[in-house]
């Protein structure tokens, strides 16, 4: 799957869908293992980690990459 292809799998599909489902999947001590970021590590929350994620591209690139990995 190319990159494009890939982003294009994401289309109508939120943030906040995403971190939910990668939450729901890995629980959030498996997603800081996944991605290291503070965010998921300490005192996690989704309203928390969409706030960073949409500040920050590159760590919202590497939890949109997860995402398509397990969809």
């Amino acid at each position: 799957m190319t990159k494009e292809q890939s982003k294009a799998s994401l289309d109508g599909v939120t943030l906040e869908a995403i971190v939910t489902k990668l939450v729901d999947h890995y629980e959030w001590d498996g997603l800081a293992q996944k991605i290291n970021i503070n965010c998921f590590k300490s005192d996690p929350s989704i309203k928390s980690s969409l706030k960073f994620l949409r500040k920050t591209q590159w760590a919202r690139d590497k939890v949109e990459e997860l995402y398509i990995s397990i969809i």
